[in-house]
């Protein structure tokens, strides 16, 4: 397969041939950075971990050079950064049995340009490709610019392709906001409790981000127990560990859903809700 950018990193853990290992992929999920799928993505990693019939895949779309850098990294320059967070993916890549590994080096400000059409393209080819039947990433209303470049691209390729040609699940997850804001009856809730040993191998393997300032780690893990703990205020807890997603599942099936409509719908029922709750027991 050939990329936008020729130095794009293509690595199936288990030695299969590439096109091989991505057309196993019934579960993809596309994140902007080096972590991003480890951290938002967990529920598909663990789904298809060393199952038969089920492979996750991961495609990250940047290329590293702008992470923090503190402690043991703070010299390294941004092209031995770029070396180090590649490595990391694939370490994850091969610890979470992935069927293949796409890391693809674009910079922030190329996926920033809405002009530029490169990463729509690339997705198209990775999802016709391998035609999974479920897709991870970033949700509309991340605030991580970065991030929503990323889910914006990942809607237009799934929509550039033939309707029985799209996965029938796309959620959008949560990392640089959380989305406990969203109404329950909205939110796609993803159990994610399962191999809490392999989910703690996944986050720590990113030692350049851990040692270099950011406790994604422990961050990440907190609010997966605290999504499970405080999605329900009357019941016993259902889950140990919750992620939360958003359902882009109608945006790529309905080319004519405007995105800014549909995020926005959503910050109205909690806007309503949070009103509706105040002046009801607000006594004038």
């Amino acid at each position: 397969m050939k990329f936008h950018h020729a130095t794009a990193d293509l690595y199936a853990p288990d030695g299969a041939s590439f096109p091989e290992a991505l057309n196993r992929a019934t579960h993809i999920g596309v994140g902007a950075h080096q972590d991003d799928l480890e951290f938002m993505a967990y529920h598909g990693i663990v789904s298809c971990f060393r199952q038969s019939g089920s492979r996750f895949a991961g495609v990250t779309c940047t290329n590293g050079a702008g992470s923090s850098r503190i402690g043991p990294y703070a010299d390294f320059t941004d092209a031995q950064m770029q070396v180090v967070r590649r490595r990391e993916q694939r370490d994850a890549a091969q610890i979470g049995d992935y069927a293949a590994m796409l890391q693809l080096d674009y910079s922030s400000a190329e996926l920033k340009d809405a002009a530029n059409a490169s990463l729509k393209n690339d997705l198209i080819a990775i999802f016709s490709a391998a035609r999974p039947s479920v897709v991870y990433t970033h949700n509309l209303a991340d605030k991580h610019e970065t991030h929503v470049a990323v889910a914006a691209a990942v809607i237009q390729a799934l929509r550039s392709l033939p309707a029985e040609q799209r996965p029938t699940k796309v959620h959008g997850c949560e990392i640089w906001r959380s989305l406990d804001w969203l109404p329950d009856a909205d939110k796609v809730l993803l159990d994610v409790s399962a191999r809490e040993n392999l989910a703690a191998a996944l986050s720590g393997v990113f030692d350049s981000q851990i040692s270099g300032g950011k406790r994604y780690d422990l961050a990440v893990l907190g609010r997966r127990r605290a999504n499970a703990t405080f999605f329900e205020p009357h019941g016993a807890d259902q889950a140990t560990q919750l992620t939360f997603a958003m359902d882009l599942t109608p945006m790529v099936m309905d080319a004519s859903l405007d995105p800014a409509q549909y995020v926005t719908g959503f910050i109205r029922k909690f806007q309503d809700d949070v009103e509706q709750k105040i002046r009801a027991r607000w006594v004038k």
